[in-house]
């Protein structure tokens, strides 16, 4: 987000936090989903390939891409609130432009723009393949709002 490295550290704690609500969620457990790296308005998630998030055809279902880009674009924009506030998805889109075929997805999503009430992120999704590389196989936009903390419960 910026052209230091000194300003788009992160507390530990701050990380420390978003991992802990992502590990919270049961369908993040379920899935077997993963927390990568996490900078400054950045955040990186990884699904591993399995059976139970594969469509009929054997690639990784749409709704296992979109689940990463809702929840790694939320977490991202969790690194940029100020204390007592929480992140909530307001909407997301998401363009599939390849099937999703590989041993793991990688999402990485990064801010836009902090703004105070609206956080808009943007997404790309990677298919790994091994010491193949990365395909990138979606794109998403969302729109994540900021809402004070106790409006659910107190958890970011």
């Amino acid at each position: 987000m910026s052209d230091t490295p000194e300003e788009d550290a992160l507390d530990p704690a701050i990380a420390d936090r978003i991992r802990a609500a992502l590990n919270a969620q049961g369908l993040f457990r379920h899935l077997g989903a993963e927390v990568g790296a996490i900078g400054r308005g950045t955040l990186e998630m990884i699904l591993p390939f399995r059976p139970e998030v594969a469509q009929q055809h054997g690639f990784f279902h749409g709704g296992a891409i979109g689940f990463l880009v809702d929840n790694a674009t939320t977490a991202a924009a969790g690194t940029v609130i100020r204390p007592g506030e929480a992140v909530l998805t307001a909407e997301y889109k998401l363009n599939v432009l390849a099937p999703g075929v590989g041993e793991r997805l990688v999402c990485r999503a990064t801010v836009i723009k902090a703004g105070r009430m609206l956080i808009p992120v943007e997404a790309q999704v990677f298919a790994r393949h091994g010491a193949g590389g990365e395909k990138l196989i979606a794109v998403g936009l969302a729109t994540i709002a900021v809402i004070p903390a106790e409006r659910v419960g107190g958890r970011a």
